[in-house]
């Protein structure tokens, strides 16, 4: 496990670095959902912490939204075991959900927007400066090509972000990581999840269309997934159409320039 465990700090660590994500004193609000990506995330970045010669904290936030079935008994007991620190948050955000969303509708939207005010605001209460999200390299890629073909727009997750109400830095360090690595590490680890029963049961989901379309375009296009993060690093305004990025009035000719 050392050597797996090893290769993914270290992308992690590359990520960090490019865009400067962790700065002396930065106590890190690490979301954790239960899942793999952020029990991976906040276990590493300790790991980070210990090995840094920047000085920051890390601990891990999980929202408790009392959806039925959650149970976080062996979770906690697992993230005391390794020595990392966890605080759990009670909001009944399920109610609000399965009241407002219409049925046969996935709750994903309106259930990620309750969680995301809900812990912005404990992220500002309680001194935190950056809040640490658990997206990887392939979450980044699904949401450009769900906002290109459902949404309109070029944009996806930027590996660091001033929030629009400029209260919180969120950070995604695993920016650089492919899943399969973070799925081979969880089976290694084989620490315990808190699975979501709120909406990943549900069928059609948009996300997960762009998570099989990109699994099948991999089979014939080599290496596309980082080619599909590099992209998004090596942006030309001037062969898009955005006038708002772009003066396109300004373009003139110089017929005499050799």
């Amino acid at each position: 496990m050392a050597e797996l465990n090893d290769k993914v700090r270290k992308i992690i660590v590359s990520a960090v670095n490019d865009y400067d994500m962790i700065e002396e004193g930065d106590k890190i609000m690490v979301c954790v959902s239960g899942g793999k990506d952020s029990t991976i995330l906040l276990y590493l970045l300790e790991q980070m912490r210990q090995r840094s010669k920047i000085n920051f904290t890390v601990e891990g936030v999980l929202l408790n939204q009392k959806q039925p079935g959650f149970r976080s008994e062996e979770y906690c007991r697992w993230m005391e075991e390794q020595g990392l620190k966890l605080t759990i948050i009670e909001k009944d955000t399920y109610s609000i959900v399965t009241e407002k969303v219409p049925a046969g509708k996935t709750y994903c939207s309106l259930c990620s927007r309750l969680r995301r005010g809900i812990l912005y605001n404990h992220a500002s209460e309680h001194g935190f400066t950056k809040m640490a999200l658990g997206h990887h390299r392939d979450d980044i890629n699904q949401t450009l090509l769900l906002n290109l073909f459902f949404a309109g727009k070029l944009s996806s997750m930027p590996p660091k972000l001033l929030t629009d109400d400029k209260r919180n830095v969120v950070i995604r360090p695993m920016s650089y990581v492919p899943e399969s690595m973070l799925m081979e590490l969880e089976q290694e680890m084989a620490f315990p999840t808190i699975p979501c029963n709120l909406c990943g049961s549900q069928d059609g989901m948009q996300r997960q269309k762009m998570k099989e379309m990109l699994r099948t375009m991999e089979k014939d296009i080599p290496n596309l997934a980082n080619t599909m993060l590099n992209a998004q690093k090596n942006i030309r305004k001037s062969q898009l159409l955005d006038r708002d990025i772009w003066d396109f009035s300004q373009l003139i000719r110089e017929p005499n320039n050799q």
